[in-house]
């Protein structure tokens, strides 16, 4: 992925990771373990959009590897202009299915009719930006909530969608119960800042931890 990124940190000490580790016993240990919350949000939101549309129902090595063809088929700039300058056939020989590729199309041929799209977003609430993307095909509500968290930085977002959010939920409270309804009921305590805990668990994820069993196990001990 070649997006231009935005850096944001949330130290130990802020307001907002205090109240996390105040309100849930077992992320406040995988918060001491990372300490801050570093993280980046994506300056490009037409670029992460068809990202999100390229990753669906594909490894993050398939993934990646797709991603980048895309990035040299559009000279290094997705953008709706590179993207409308190509056809189904040039995508589909980069390893987009012929769906995949006729969602990244009319995405594309709605910002050239609409450039300020994704702005307006910007000014809606959570609920109209999911409402709104998820008129587009290929857009669910996966995709919008991703949009949500690492394009507008919205505080207060429960990804339980994310097959990557509920590995490392399903290690952190060691449940096989995944149903939307129980995770929503355990993660209430995180309000209003689901996902800065969600950040937590995907770098318990990213980094390791969450396939450590003894670390597992350490934090049931303190639970």
């Amino acid at each position: 992925m070649k997006q231009i990124t935005i850096q944001k940190t949330y130290k130990t000490n802020s307001p907002e990771i205090r109240a996390l580790c105040e309100a849930d016993a077992r992320l406040a240990l995988v918060i001491n373990h990372f300490g801050d919350l570093s993280y980046t949000l994506y300056s490009d939101p037409f670029a992460h959009t068809v990202e999100s549309i390229v990753s669906q129902m594909l490894s993050q090595k398939a993934a990646d590897a797709i991603a980048t063809r895309l990035y040299k088929l559009c000279d290094g700039e997705l953008t709706p202009k590179s993207i409308l300058r190509l056809d189904i056939p040039s995508l589909r020989g980069i390893g987009l299915s012929g769906r995949k590729s006729e969602y990244i199309f009319s995405l594309a041929d709605h910002l050239r009719a609409e450039p300020d799209f994704f702005v307006s977003l910007e000014h809606l609430s959570d609920i109209e930006v999911i409402k709104t993307l998820t008129t587009f095909r290929g857009i669910g509500t996966w995709s919008a909530k991703m949009h949500l968290i690492f394009v507008l930085d919205r505080p207060d977002v429960l990804p339980y969608e994310d097959g990557a959010f509920l590995q490392a939920y399903k290690w952190l409270y060691e449940t096989e119960n995944l149903k939307p309804a129980s995770i929503i009921e355990r993660c209430e305590a995180w309000k209003p800042y689901s996902s800065l805990a969600a950040r937590y668990l995907y770098n318990a994820l990213d980094s390791g931890l969450s396939r450590n069993a003894d670390r597992r196990i350490t934090l049931a001990e303190h639970s």
